[in-house]
Parts: structure tokens; C-alpha cells; sequence
């Protein structure tokens, strides 16, 4: 996070990543106890999503999260330090994670997951 990890900060990022998606696509998000989500309202305004937060020391009610956190250990072990890394050496690291087949999409990659789901909804 280039301007640090206060509530406004981690509210824009997640306003700018979401507002990115297509719409039906903004549908929840499920945060742990963390003070950088006191501007949840703003958030859910902003981009349409419910946000939930999970019980204190609940990991499994963000199992999403936790398992594409393991992924994200393979190249990035915990308390890495993200300013070493390139904007390209991370978009790298997010390209090879969307290339990756997922039990939870039918052995699809996110990548073919998101151009499928393009194509279902684009008129021919």
C-alpha cells in the first residue's frame, strides 16, 4: 500500500480495485477484526458489496482468503517486505496465480473463470 495501511488508505485501494470489476461480480467481502476497515460504509457505497467481518481468531470464516494467502506464501513468505518488489515483479506474481487451476473452479484457472464469464454475458 503506497500510502500506508490507515483506514483511508486500504478504503480507496479497495474502492479502486472493486470499481474495477463488473458489477454482478462485487458481491461480498469478509474482513477480519482489523481497524483499516472502519471505512466499511464508504466502501460498500462506493462499490456495491456487503462486507461481513469474521469472528476474532476465525480463519475458516475467510477461507477464500486464507487459501489464496498460502498460494501468495510461495512467492511471498510472511512479513515479506512488498517495497523490495517491482509493480511488475507483483502483476508477474498475480499473472502466474491466474494461470493457476483451482479445485473450486472446476480445475479452470481464474483467468479462463473471468474470460468465460465475459463471454456468457457479452450480446453476439
Amino acid at each position: 500500500m503506497p500510502r500506508g495501511r490507515s483506514a483511508r488508505s486500504v478504503g480507496d485501494a479497495l474502492i479502486g480495485a472493486f470499481t474495477k470489476l463488473p458489477t454482478r461480480l462485487r458481491r461480498t467481502l469478509t474482513w477480519d477484526q482489523g481497524n483499516e476497515m472502519f471505512h466499511h460504509q464508504r466502501i460498500e457505497e462506493h462499490t456495491g458489496l456487503n462486507i461481513y467481518f469474521a469472528d476474532p481468531h476465525s480463519p475458516w470464516q475467510r477461507g477464500a482468503n486464507e487459501n489464496i494467502n498460502g498460494l501468495l506464501r510461495q512467492y511471498l513468505p510472511k512479513g515479506t517486505d512488498l517495497n523490495a518488489w517491482t509493480v511488475d515483479q507483483l502483476e508477474s506474481i498475480a499473472a502466474e496465480l491466474n494461470d493457476r487451476p483451482r479445485l473450486c473452479l472446476g480445475d479452470q484457472t481464474p483467468q479462463q473463470a473471468m474470460q468465460r464469464w465475459i463471454r456468457q454475458r457479452t450480446p453476439q
